[in-house]
């Protein structure tokens, strides 16, 4: 590697893992595995960073491989998850707590579960937007789509969340 390579690859990784690093966790809800996903998306960039010409580029195209390979880690977890299920025919355990942390908890395994439900297209958009921090311009850039579809996707990812966890009668601590 070239030290204009090395420096491109060092900038890059500095500015953008982070960001990609907070998708990823909240795609998975587990920190370690999500760095782990984030050093496989790295890896692929620097395979392929000679054909990225710029670090915008190279921003929306980690997050993109990224987001790909955390929903890939996603349903083979479930899928696991499920044959085991079924292999113990064990019945999930809800822990029935007044504590303060374990309806924070249980809140945010809904939310995450919410946002599982919705649909691609609305769960990528909400998941860069509320968890990557990322706006609108950099949402459509790193997914190919229009700033105007960008909002119009999560205004709706919105409005399903807050009608599942409507329906769920979901109490949100402050």
């Amino acid at each position: 590697m070239h030290r204009d390579e090395q420096a491109f690859f060092e900038t890059v990784y500095n500015d953008v893992f982070p960001i990609l690093f907070k998708v990823v966790l909240r795609i998975l809800g587990d920190p370690d595995r999500a760095e782990e996903v984030c050093h496989d998306a790295f890896i692929r960039f620097y395979q392929h960073s000679t054909s990225l010409p710029d670090g915008a580029q190279a921003k929306y195209w980690l997050l993109r491989v990224g987001k790909n390979l955390a929903y890939n880690v996603s349903k083979r977890r479930g899928r696991e998850a499920r044959a085991n299920q079924r292999a113990w025919h064990e019945p999930q355990r809800v822990s029935e707590s007044g504590d303060t942390a374990v309806l924070r908890e249980e809140t945010a395994r809904i939310v995450h579960e919410a946002i599982e439900r919705l649909p691609h297209n609305l769960r990528d958009v909400i998941v860069l937007k509320e968890y990557g921090g990322l706006s609108y311009n950099e949402i459509a850039k790193t997914l190919g789509i229009s700033v105007t579809n960008v909002k119009v996707r999560v205004h709706r990812a919105r409005s399903r969340l807050a009608e599942q966890l409507e329906e769920g009668d979901v109490h949100i601590p402050h």
